[in-house]
C-alpha cells in the first residue's frame, strides 16, 4: 500500500527568486510508496514526480534524490526522512535571475529540474543546482535537506553553474583542496545566455561568493558551439579528476568522438588539463562510464542506429600514460612525435601553443604552471577491444572490486540491470533483472553503498535498493553455485551462501566453494556402508565425503540421524558414526516396514552433507503381508530371514537354536533361501462354491509344511466373511515330497444368540434356499422353536431373514431349514436363548458437555446383533465391539446437571439399570496452568489447576500444528477405536493427521485430584508451527491461554549438548562438579526438572544456565544401566529428550595388590639394580636443562595431585558461587553493569593516579576576567597550530630531547595531546603512526624486541590512549561482562572468609603474600538490615523493608558496614553510594534496645599495649539480628575529608595502620610482629634469614591447597575473561586489526622476518599495554570499589596473562614463586589461545584506511567538553613555556617551518597567553 504525504505548495506565482512559497498555501497530495517486503528490493517513488539525480553521503549512508521541484532525503533503506520544495518558480531561460517580474516579461511558471546534486563531506552540506535561474546552486544541510544554508539573493553570471536546458547534461565533483573544498563543474552548451559560461570551471564552495569561479580556473574556449561538448560522467581518485565526454573531433568538423580529460586535484587553475580520445574498436560514441579501481569502464553505442551496446575497459595506467605522453610532447617537443607528426596540440581555439621546454619540465611541473601550455589534447586515441556486447543501449555503469574480482553493473535504457563478471577476456553477464518500469532508462547515477552490499538504481519514476549479491537468498549449496555469482560462494561450516569476507575460514582449503573454481562441487555423501541398518541394534555407519574441510583441534563433526546426534570419527574423507538406539528412533509409519531418516553430517548446527538412511524392522515385514509373511520376509529389500516354527521375521544370522531358518534372497551360498522354500498355499483343490448351513470340506493345496514336521502343530482355516474373520478347524494330509492337502469346514449363520423375548432377526446365508418365499415360509426352526421368515428381506436361494419366537432362557439347538421335497438342512452351529443382565456402571458421573467414556458391566451382553444404549433420553453411541460382560459407549451433551437412567435395547428387548443412574455434573473449570513453555521434544510436566477435574474420564493436552510434508509423514490417520474384548486399551497415538492439513499431537493427563491435573507437553516435529494448544476434557475444550491467565504456550527449539569427550570416555575425578556445555539449555525447562544419570546413579543438577549444566556426580562408581557396555553412560533427560553424551570413567586410586614374599624379594633386588643404573645414567648425562625439565614435570604432577585433593572443596564452593552469580545475572538485567561514562573513563586512563580532577581549572583567582579573553584566543590558536603535522612532530621531538623532561612529563604531555586532538582522531592516528615508524627505525639498529616494552616515550603513551579510545565500545559490549563477573566472583569468595582489617591478609586469596595463614574459627551470620524511611537506606522507599546481608562474626564493624552497604545499594554505582565513614551501625533488639556499634569504644579489649578491634563476636550479635545504618552524629572530620578528597589521587588508603597510637597497637585477627622494623633490621642474623627463606619455601606444601581451592573455584570466570579478550568468533575491533597490519608493514619495511619479534611487538602494543592494565585496574572501566585483597588476586591473574603472552617456554620448579605455580598447568593452553588469536587476525581481511577513518570519525564526537580541551591546552602550553627557547630554535632551524612561519605563530600565541608584547 502507499500512504499519502501532505506537503505545502504555493498556488500564487513565486515572485522572489529566493523563496518558492507565496502567501497562499494549498495542500498537495504526494503519494509515497513504502518499502517492499524484505525479499524484494527496497523502493521509493513519489506520485507525479520525475527523478533526475542521486547522491550518497559517504559516512552516514543517507540517500539524496534530486527531482523536478523536489529534493528528497532518504534513509539507507529508502525511508523518507525529509523533503524540500524547489519549484516551480517564475523564470525564463532568456532572462538572468530577477527580483521584479517586470524585468522579464516572458517569464512563466517553470518546473525546476535538478541538474547537479553533490555532497560536501567536509562542510556537511548538500550542493543542489537546478535548471531555473540560469542554473544557480544552493547549499542545504546534510542532516535535514529542508534547511537551506545558502542561496544567492542576486547571483551574478559567475555563479551560473548548471545547464538551464533539460536535455543538456551537467556533471561535477567536490574535490579536496588545502583547507577547503572546491567544486569542479562540466556542462554542455545550453541557451543564448550560457554561451559565455566555460564548459569546465573550478568554483569555490565557501567564502563570501559560493559557487563563483572568480579567480579560479576555467577551460577557455574560443567558440563552444564549434566543439559542442556533451559530458557523460566525472570521477576522481586520490590524485586526479577525470571527465568523460563527447565532442566534435576538431574545430568545424562534423564527426563526434569520445574523449576523457584529466586535471590534478590540487590544480585550481586547470594548468594540468589534458584530454585524449577513446576508441572502442568498431563501436560508436561513449554513452556511460565508470572509474573502477585501475580501470576506466565505458559503454559505447553499437549496432545499427546505436540500438545496441558494447563494453570496453581502458586500463588507468595506459590512460595516464597516454596523457603523460601527450603532455610531454606538448611541453618539450612542440607536440610532435618521433616521426614528426602532430600527436599533441592545444585545443579549443586558444592562443597557447605547444612549446619546447627543458626535458625535465613534465617532472618539475607535474600539474603544470602558468608558463606551460594548456589545454592539451592528444591526437592518438586510446584503443580497446569490446569485452561484451548487449542488445540494449547502456545508460549507466557501476563497478565493484571484491575478493580480487571485478563485477560491473550495467543499467540499460529499458530499465534492466545487468550484472557482469569482468573475468579478463571472458567477461559475461551472469544475472539480469528488471528494476525500473519497462521502457524507463536507468539514470547514470548508479551508486554502490558504503558497505558495498547494495546498489541504488535511479529511474525517472523510482529509486530502488538492490542487493549487490543475492547470496542470502540462495538457500542451498547447489543453488549458490548454479547462480554463478562471482561475489557468492558456499561457506561450508556456516551452511550458507555468503560473500567471501563473511566466511571466517574462506582462505583455508575446502572451506568456501566458488562457482568459478575448477572442480567446485557441493559436499555430498559419496557412499554409505552399510546402506541401511536394522533398528533393533546399534552399529557403525561409514560415510565417504570427499573434500571434507579440516577442523580445529577443539572442534568436531557429528552425525544427525533425524533428531538424534552421534559424535563422528573422521579419518580423511571417511566419517564413522554410531547409529541411534532403538528407543531414540521414531516409529515406522503405518503400513511400512522401515523408517527413512535424514542422515546429516553436522558441524555445530550446520548440515555439511545430507543423505537418507533407512532403519528397517524385519518383524514389521511379515505383518504387512498377512497372507504370505514368509515370502514377504525373505523377498524384502532388507536382509531378513524367516523362522517358520516361531513365525518370526528376524535380522540376525539365523533363527533360535533348534529351528530351521529360511534365509533372505540376498544371501549367497545358502540352499534354504528365497520365497520358493517358504510354507505356502498354492490354491483350492475343491469347488469354489459351498452351501450354507451344511458341513462342507474345503481342500487347499499346500507346500513346504515339512518345517513343522514332528511338532505338536494344530491347523486352522480362517474365513473372511462380511464384517468378521472366522476360524475353522483344519487337518493336514501329506502327499508326495513337500506338497500336501489341508481340509477345512465353511458355514455362516448370524447372530447365534438372542433374548428370551424373541423378536430377533436371524440371517441365514447360502445357496439352494428355495425358489420363492412360499418354499421357506414355514420351513425354518431355531433351537426347536419356529422362526418366521420376513418376505421383504428374502433373497431367492441366497438369504433367509427370520424373526425368532420367544423361548425359555438357556434353550439351545441347531438351525434347521426344511424345504419341501428335500431332506432338511441342519447346521453344525447352535443358537442359544440367553438373558442379558445389566449389573453396574463406571464411571457413575461425567460432565454435562458429554464425551464421557461409559462402561456398562453385565452378563450375556453380546446378545443379538442390534444393540443400542441410552442415557436418559439421549443416545449413547456404542464403541465396537460389544463384549459379553461390557458395553462401552460415549455420552452425549445434556442440557443441565442431573441424574439419568441407563438402558440398553437388545433387538426388541430392553434392560434398564435403575439402581445406578448416571449423574451429569457441571463442566470442569480450569483456573491455572504452568509452566507455559516446553522444548519441542515434549515431556515437560504441566500442572493444571481447576474445579471438578476428577469427573473427566480421559483428559488430554493437545496441540494443532501447521506442518510441512515431512512433519505430516510422522503423523498417522486417526486410529480405529475398536478393540478386542480381552485386549487392553491401546495408548493414544502421539500425532494424528486432521482434515485440512493440520497435525494434532496429544498426551493423556493424569488426574491427581479434583483440583489438579498433571499433563506432559506433547512432542512436536521440529519444522511444524504450533497453531493452537488446548486441553480436551472429554467434550470440553479449553485453550491453554484461557487456562493460564492469558499466557500462550511456547515451544522452544530442543537443546543441544556437546559430548563430554571427543576422544574416548570422559574422565571424572571423584568429588568434581561436572560442567556440560550446550545451547539453549534452560529455555524450556528448570534445573529441578532435569534428570542426569551416570549409569544407574544420579548426577544431582546444581545449576542450569543457557549454555552450561553443572551437576554433582555420585561419589561412588555407578554400574552401567544396561549390560551392553563396560562403562556407565552419561545421560541427560529433559522431558522426553534423552541425550546420551558418552561413557564416563571414574579415576580412582589403584589398590595395592598383594605380592607374595618371593615376588617382593625379586622386586626389591630389581629395584636396587634399577636404582643403581638410574644413578649411573644420571651422573653420566646430567644436564642443567634436562634437570629443569624433570623438575617442571614433577611440579606439574604434584600440582595435579594437589588439585585432585581439593576437588571436593572446589566443587562445593563452585556450586555455591554459580548460584550467587546466577542471581547476580538476573539483578544485572534490571540495573545493568556499572560502566563508567566515557568521559570519566578517558580521564582515568589518560591521567592515572589523578583522581577526579586530572586537569587544573583555569582562571580561579580574582581579577582574571580581563585576562581570560586573550588567553582563550591564544589557546584556540595553539589548537589550530597543533593541526600542523610539522609543528607537532617538532614539538614532540624537541621536548623528548630535553634532559629535564621526565618520563612522567612525557606521559602527561601525551595525554594532554590525546585530549586536545580527540576531535581529530584521524590526524592523531597519523601522528602516532609516524612516531611509531621513527621508534621502529630507532630500535631496529639496537634490539627490535625491546620496542614498546615500556612507556618511556610519548608515542608509547599515545598508543595506550589510542587503544583505550578505540576499544571502549568493545569493552562495554563484549569483554566488560565476563570481566565484571570475574570481579564479583572474586569479591564474593574473599568475603566468605575472614579478612584481617589491620594487616589486610585474607583466608581466601590467590596471592600468597596476602594469605592469612593462621586458622581462625568463624561463623557466617545473616543480619536483617532495616531499609526505608528513617532507616538509612536507599532513598525512594515508602515503607520499611528487611534486607538480608551475609557477614562473619569475626568481621570488624567497618567490614560489616561495607558488606551491608554492598547489599542495600546492590544496583547503585559505587560513586553514588554513601561513604562507610559517614554512617554508624545500630543494633536493634526488641522494641527499645538500640546499640551503636563501632570498631573502638570503651568496651574494646586492651592487653599489653595491644588493643583488639571490636567484632560482631565481641558484641555477641546473634544470627538473624536486626541492624540499620544511621548517619554519624559527629562526622565533621569525615565531611572535611570527603571534601578534601574530591580531587585526590583516587588511591585506596588502608582503613587502619599497624602502627602505634599513643603506645597502644591495634590488632584484629592476628597480632603483627612484636618488634618495630628498626629493631628487626638490626637484629636480623644469618640464621634468621635462612629460617625466613625456609618458611617461604615451605609455603607451597602447607598453604598451596588453600590457594588451589580458590583458583579452582574461580577457574571458569578466568577462562571466560581470557576467552572474551582472545576470541575471534565475533568481529575483531577494527583498531586492533589496523594496528597489527601496521606492525606487519613496519616489520616488512625494516626486513624483520623473525616471527618472535612480531609476536613481541603485538603483545607489547595490545595485550600487555592495554589488557593487562584493564585486568589489574577494573576501576578504570567500572564504577566499583576494588579492595586491596581483590587487587592482589587480580595481580596474580594479570601475571598469568602476561606469562601466557610470552614466547619463551613457561617452566616452573620448586623455587618458583607460588603465584606462578598456581596456573602452571593452564598457561600452555592460554599460550595457544594467544597464538591462535594472532594467527586469525593475520588471516582476516585487511582493515582499509577508509574503514578505519570512518570508525575514528565516529569516535571523535564522543568527548565534546570544550572547557576540558582548553584546560588541556593550558597545561600543554605550560610545558611549552618551560622549553620555549628550545622549541623556537627548533622551528626556526627547519626550512619548511620557516616557510610556514611556525615560530612566528608560536610567538603570537605566547604573547596572547602570557599577555606580553612581541617584536612582531
Amino acid at each position: 500500500m502507499c500512504f499519502p504525504l501532505l506537503l505545502p505548495f504555493s498556488t500564487a506565482p513565486v515572485m522572489a527568486p529566493w523563496s518558492p512559497f507565496g502567501p497562499h498555501l494549498l495542500l498537495v497530495l504526494l503519494l509515497l510508496c513504502p518499502p517492499l517486503p524484505p525479499t524484494q528490493a527496497h523502493r521509493f517513488s513519489a506520485l507525479n514526480t520525475t527523478f533526475n539525480h542521486l547522491a550518497l553521503a559517504p559516512g552516514r549512508g543517507t540517500v539524496y534524490v534530486g527531482a523536478v521541484n523536489r529534493l528528497f532525503q532518504l534513509s539507507p533503506e529508502l525511508q523518507l526522512e525529509a523533503v524540500a520544495v524547489t519549484g516551480p518558480i517564475f523564470d525564463s531561460p532568456d532572462c538572468v535571475p530577477f527580483r521584479d517580474p517586470a524585468e522579464c516579461p516572458q517569464a512563466q511558471l517553470s518546473d525546476n529540474a535538478n541538474q547537479l546534486l553533490l555532497v560536501s563531506s567536509r562542510a556537511q552540506e548538500l550542493v543542489a543546482c537546478g535548471q531555473v535561474r540560469q542554473g544557480v546552486c544552493e547549499k542545504r544541510r546534510l542532516e535535514d535537506v529542508s534547511q537551506l544554508l545558502y542561496q544567492a539573493e542576486d547571483p551574478g553570471d559567475g555563479q551560473f553553474v548548471a545547464a538551464n536546458a533539460p536535455g543538456v547534461a551537467t556533471v561535477g565533483l567536490v574535490v579536496p583542496a588545502p583547507g577547503r573544498d572546491l567544486l569542479l563543474v562540466a556542462r554542455g552548451l545550453a541557451g543564448k545566455l550560457s554561451g559565455g559560461v566555460p564548459p569546465l570551471t573550478v568554483r569555490q564552495l565557501a567564502g563570501p561568493q559560493p559557487f563563483s569561479s572568480e579567480g579560479l580556473g576555467r577551460l577557455v574556449v574560443g567558440d563552444l558551439s564549434d566543439y559542442n561538448n556533451s559530458y557523460v560522467a566525472a570521477f576522481a581518485n586520490t590524485r586526479s579528476a577525470y571527465f568523460v565526454f563527447r565532442r566534435r573531433g576538431a574545430r568545424a568538423q562534423a564527426d563526434y568522438r569520445s574523449y576523457v580529460a584529466r586535471v590534478c586535484l590540487g590544480d585550481a587553475n586547470l594548468y594540468s588539463y589534458v584530454e585524449v580520445p577513446l576508441h572502442c574498436h568498431g563501436q560508436g560514441l561513449i554513452q556511460a562510464a565508470f572509474l573502477a579501481p585501475g580501470t576506466l569502464l565505458g559503454a559505447f553505442a553499437a549496432g545499427p542506429k546505436g540500438t545496441q551496446a558494447a563494453l570496453c575497459a581502458f586500463p588507468l595506467a595506459e590512460l595516464d600514460g597516454s596523457m603523460e605522453q601527450a603532455r610531454r610532447l606538448c611541453y618539450t617537443a612542440g607536440g610532435r612525435g618521433p616521426s614528426g607528426t602532430e600527436e599533441a596540440t592545444v585545443e579549443y581555439g586558444v592562443t597557447s601553443r605547444c612549446v619546447t621546454l627543458p626535458p625535465d619540465s613534465p617532472e618539475s611541473y607535474p600539474c603544470g604552471d602558468e608558463h606551460t601550455p594548456s589545454p592539451i589534447a592528444g591526437r592518438q586515441p586510446l584503443e580497446a577491444r569490446p569485452l561484451l556486447h548487449l542488445g540494449q543501449p547502456i545508460s549507466a555503469i557501476a563497478a565493484l572490486q571484491a575478493d580480487g574480482h571485478m563485477v560491473a553493473f550495467l543499467g540499460d535504457t529499458q530499465g534492466q540491470l545487468h550484472k557482469v563478471f569482468l573475468n579478463g577476456s571472458q567477461s559475461q553477464v551472469y544475472h539480469s533483472q528488471q528494476v525500473g518500469p519497462p521502457g524507463s532508462a536507468i539514470s547514470p547515477d548508479l551508486l554502490v553503498d558504503n558497505s558495498s552490499s547494495h546498489l541504488y538504481v535511479l529511474t525517472a519514476q523510482q529509486v530502488d535498493r538492490v542487493p549487490v549479491a543475492a547470496c542470502p537468498q540462495l538457500p542451498d549449496c547447489t543453488s549458490c553455485l548454479q547462480a554463478r555469482d562471482p561475489l557468492c560462494g558456499w561457506c561450508i561450516l556456516q551452511g550458507r551462501c555468503t560473500r567471501k569476507g563473511q566466511c571466517a575460514r574462506a582462505a583455508q582449503p575446502n572451506q568456501w566453494l566458488w562457482s568459478y573454481e575448477e572442480d567446485s562441487r557441493c559436499l555430498h555423501v559419496q557412499s554409505l556402508l552399510p546402506a541401511h541398518h536394522p533398528r533393533q541394534e546399534e552399529g557403525q555407519v561409514t560415510l565417504s565425503v570427499p573434500r571434507l574441510p579440516t577442523l580445529a583441534m577443539d572442534e568436531y563433526f557429528h552425525c544427525a540421524f533425524g533428531d538424534y546426534d552421534s559424535l563422528a570419527q573422521v579419518e580423511g574423507p571417511h566419517v564413522a558414526c554410531v547409529t541411534p538406539p532403538q528407543d531414540q528412533l521414531p516409529l515406522n509409519p503405518p503400513g511400512t516396514d522401515h523408517i527413512t531418516l535424514s542422515l546429516a553430517l553436522m558441524f555445530e548446527d550446520v548440515a555439511i552433507a545430507v543423505t537418507n538412511f533407512s532403519f528397517y524392522d524385519c518383524s514389521a515385514v511379515h505383518a504387512l503381508e498377512v497372507a504370505a509373511p514368509c515370502r514377504a520376509c525373505v523377498s524384502s529389500l532388507w536382509r531378513c530371514h524367516w523362522c517358520p516354527q516361531s513365525s518370526h521375521c528376524v535380522y540376525g544370522e539365523h533363527c533360535p537354536e533348534g529351528e530351521r531358518t529360511i534365509y533372505s534372497t540376498q544371501e549367497v551360498d545358502v540352499q534354504m533361501r528365497g520365497p520358493g522354500v517358504c510354507p505356502q498355499v498354492e490354491g483350492l483343490a475343491s469347488p469354489l462354491l459351498v452351501p450354507v448351513g451344511w458341513e462342507s470340506r474345503l481342500a487347499l493345496r499346500v507346500r513346504n509344511l515339512q518345517h513343522f514336521r514332528g511338532l505338536p502343530a494344530s491347523y486352522h482355516c480362517w474365513l473372511e466373511l462380511p464384517g468378521e474373520l472366522r476360524r475353522l478347524p483344519a487337518s493336514l494330509e501329506e502327499t508326495t515330497g513337500d506338497a500336501g492337502l489341508v481340509y477345512c469346514q465353511a458355514q455362516q449363520i448370524e447372530p447365534l444368540t438372542g433374548p428370551p423375548e424373541g423378536g430377533l432377526a436371524l440371517t441365514i446365508l447360502g445357496s439352494n434356499l428355495g425358489r420363492d418365499f412360499a418354499d421357506v415360509q414355514d420351513a425354518v426352526s431355531v433351537a426347536g422353536q419356529p422362526c418366521n421368515p420376513d418376505p421383504a428381506l428374502y433373497r431367492t436361494s441366497a438369504r433367509i431373514v427370520c424373526v425368532t419366537s420367544p423361548a425359555p432362557k438357556g434353550t439351545t439347538g441347531p438351525i434347521q431349514v426344511a424345504i419341501k421335497s428335500r431332506p432338511p438342512g441342519i447346521s453344525t452351529q447352535h443358537f442359544t436363548y440367553q438373558d442379558p443382565i445389566l449389573l453396574s456402571l463406571s464411571p457413575q458421573r461425567g460432565p454435562q458437555a458429554g464425551g464421557t467414556q461409559l462402561t456398562i458391566h453385565g452378563q450375556h451382553l453380546q446378545t443379538g446383533g442390534n444393540i443400542t444404549a441410552f442415557v436418559g433420553s439421549q443416545s449413547c453411541p456404542i464403541q465396537e465391539p460389544v463384549c459379553p460382560e461390557a458395553i462401552v459407549c460415549h455420552t452425549m451433551p445434556q442440557a443441565g446437571p442431573g441424574e439419568a437412567v441407563v438402558r440398553v435395547v437388545f433387538g426388541q428387548a430392553q434392560r434398564t439399570l435403575g439402581a445406578s443412574p448416571f449423574r451429569y455434573t457441571a463442566n470442569p473449570q480450569l483456573t491455572a496452568a504452568e509452566p507455559s513453555v516446553s522444548f519441542r521434544g515434549g515431556g515437560r510436566l504441566i500442572r493444571v489447576r481447576g474445579q471438578d477435574l476428577d469427573v473427566v474420564r480421559r483428559p488430554l493436552l493437545s496441540v494443532w500444528l501447521e506442518s510441512t510434508a515431512e512433519a505430516q509423514a510422522t503423523g498417522t490417520q486417526p486410529q480405529d477405536l475398536r478393540r478386542g474384548c480381552g485386549a487392553l486399551a491401546e495408548p493414544p497415538q502421539a500425532c494424528v493427521q486432521l482434515e485440512g492439513g493440520l497435525l494434532q499431537c496429544s498426551t493423556v493427563c493424569s488426574i491427581n485430584s479434583s483440583s489438579l491435573l498433571l499433563c506432559q507437553s506433547p512432542a512436536v516435529p521440529d519444522d511444524a508451527r504450533p497453531q493452537r494448544v488446548f486441553f480436551s476434557l472429554d467434550n470440553v475444550l479449553v485453550d491453554f491461554a484461557n487456562a493460564s491467565g492469558g499466557q500462550d504456550f511456547l515451544y522452544q527449539p530442543n537443546p543441544r549438548l556437546a559430548p563430554l569427550s571427543r576422544k574416548g570416555p570422559a574422565r571424572l575425578k571423584p568429588g568434581n562438579v561436572l560442567d556440560v556445555e550446550g545451547e539453549g539449555l534452560n529455555l524450556g525447562i528448570s534445573k529441578e526438572e532435569v534428570r542426569v544419570h551416570i549409569g544407574d546413579g544420579e548426577c544431582l543438577v546444581k545449576t542450569l544456565t543457557l549454555t552450561h549444566l553443572y551437576c554433582e556426580p555420585p561419589p561412588r562408581v555407578p554400574q552401567p544401566a544396561n549390560g551392553s557396555s563396560a562403562l556407565p553412560q552419561f545421560v541427560v533427560q529433559m522431558g522426553n529428550l534423552r541425550l546420551a553424551l558418552g561413557p564416563v570413567q571414574y579415576e580412582a586410586e589403584p589398590a595395592p595388590p598383594a605380592f607374595p614374599m618371593e615376588a617382593q624379594i625379586g622386586l626389591g633386588i630389581g629395584a636396587a639394580v634399577l636404582t643403581a643404573a638410574v644413578l649411573l645414567l644420571t651422573l653420566m648425562y646430567r644436564h642443567k636443562s634436562k634437570q629443569a625439565l624433570r623438575d617442571y614435570q614433577k611440579v606439574l604432577v604434584q600440582l595435579e595431585n594437589l588439585e585432585i585433593g581439593v576437588g571436593d572443596q572446589c566443587r562445593k564452593e563452585f556450586t555455591d558461587l554459580m548460584t550467587e552469580m546466577t542471581d547476580l545475572s538476573s539483578d544485572l538485567e534490571t540495573s545493568g553493569i556499572p560502566f563508567l561514562d566515557y568521559r570519566t573513563y578517558t580521564e582515568r586512563v589518560f591521567f592515572p593516579g589523578h583522581g577526579g580532577c586530572p586537569l587544573q581549572p583555569m582562571f580561579e583567582g580574582p581579577g582574571e576576567e580581563g585576562h581570560r579573553v586573550p588567553v582563550r584566543q591564544g589557546l584556540t590558536q595553539l589548537s589550530n597550530l597543533l593541526n600542523s603535522k610539522l609543528f607537532l612532530l617538532t614539538l614532540i621531538h624537541t621536548l623528548e630531547e630535553q634532559p629535564s623532561f621526565s618520563q612522567r612529563d612525557r606521559c602527561h604531555v601525551a595525554s594532554l595531546l590525546s585530549l586536545a586532538l580527540h576531535g581529530k582522531l584521524e590526524y592523531l592516528t597519523d601522528i602516532m603512526k609516524t612516531l611509531l615508524g621513527d621508534l621502529a627505525a630507532h630500535y631496529v639498529h639496537k634490539n627490535p624486541k625491546l620496542m614498546l616494552r615500556r612507556t618511556e616515550t610519548m608515542v608509547e603513551k599515545l598508543l595506550t590512549n589510542w587503544l583505550s579510545i578505540c576499544l571502549y565500545t568493545f569493552l562495554r559490549e563484549v569483554a566488560g561482562e565476563p570481566l565484571y563477573m570475574l570481579l564479583r566472583a572474586i569479591q564474593y569468595q574473599v568475603d566468605k572468609g575472614p579478612v584481617d582489617a589491620v594487616t589486610g591478609k585474607a583466608k581466601r586469596t590467590l596471592n600468597d603474600s596476602r594469605l592469612l595463614r593462621e586458622d581462625m574459627d568463624f561463623r557466617p551470620l545473616t543480619l536483617m538490615v532495616l531499609v526505608g524511611p528513617g532507616a538509612g537506606g536507599a532513598s525512594g522507599s515508602s515503607s520499611v523493608q528487611h534486607v538480608p546481608a551475609r557477614v562473619l562474626d569475626t568481621d570488624t564493624i567497618t567490614q560489616v558496614k561495607e558488606k551491608v552497604l554492598e547489599q542495600v545499594y546492590k544496583g547503585t554505582p559505587f560513586s553514588q553510594r554513601p561513604s562507610v565513614h559517614t554512617l554508624d551501625l545500630e543494633w536493634r533488639s526488641g522494641l527499645a534496645g538500640h546499640l551503636t556499634l563501632s570498631d573502638e569504644d570503651l568496651t574494646s579489649v586492651t592487653q599489653n599495649h595491644w588493643k583488639r578491634l571490636n567484632t560482631l563476636q565481641h558484641y555477641k550479635v546473634p544470627d538473624g539480628a536486626t541492624v540499620r545504618l544511621i548517619p554519624q552524629l559527629h562526622n565533621g572530620g569525615a565531611v572535611s575529608q570527603s571534601l578534601a578528597q574530591s580531587c585526590s589521587s583516587g588511591e585506596n588508603t588502608p582503613m587502619l595502620e599497624d602502627g602505634e597510637e599513643g603506645g597502644v597497637r591495634l590488632w584484629h585477627l592476628v597480632k603483627g610482629t612484636e618488634e618495630p622494623d628498626g629493631n628487626k633490621v638490626r637484629r636480623s642474623s644469618l640464621r634468621e634469614r635462612e629460617r625466613e627463606r625456609a618458611r617461604a619455601k615451605a609455603i607451597p606444601e602447607i598453604y598451596l591447597t588453600r590457594l588451589l581451592s580458590m583458583k579452582g573455584t574461580l577457574q571458569k570466570f578466568v577462562d571466560d575473561t581470557f576467552q572474551a579478550i582472545l576470541s575471534v568468533n565475533r568481529p575483531v575491533p577494527i583498531a586492533v586489526k589496523y594496528l597489527f597490519d601496521f606492525l606487519d608493514e613496519l616489520a616488512e619495511k625494516h626486513g624483520i622476518e623473525d616471527p618472535e619479534t612480531l609476536h613481541i611487538w603485538k603483545t607489547n602494543s595490545l595485550l600487555l599495554r592495554f589488557w593487562v592494565n584493564t585486568l589489574k585496574n577494573p576501576q578504570l572501566i567500572f564504577d566499583v570499589r576494588v579492595s586491596d585483597n581483590v587487587d592482589a588476586i587480580l595481580a596474580v591473574i594479570a601475571q598469568t596473562f602476561i606469562d601466557s603472552c610470552t614466547v619463551s617456554d613457561h617452566k616452573v620448579g620448586r623455587d618458583s614463586p607460588v603465584n606462578k605455580l598456581l596456573y602452571a598447568r593452564e598457561i600452555p593452553r592460554y599460550k595457544q589461545m594467544v597464538e591462535r588469536y594472532y594467527s586469525d587476525i593475520r588471516q582476516s581481511s585487511p582493515a582499509s584506511y577508509q574503514e578505519m577513518n570512518s570508525a575514528l570519525a565516529e569516535l571523535s564526537g564522543n568527548y565534546t567538553s570544550a572547557p576540558h580541551c582548553l584546560e588541556a591546552l593550558q597545561e600543554l602550553y605550560n610545558h611549552i613555556h618551560r622549553y620555549y627557547d628550545q622549541i623556537i630554535n627548533a622551528l626556526e632551524g627547519d626550512p619548511v617551518g620557516q616557510k610556514m612561519q611556525l615560530a612566528c605563530r608560536l610567538q603570537q600565541i605566547a604573547a596572547l597567553v602570557e599577555n606580553k608584547v612581541t617584536d612582531l
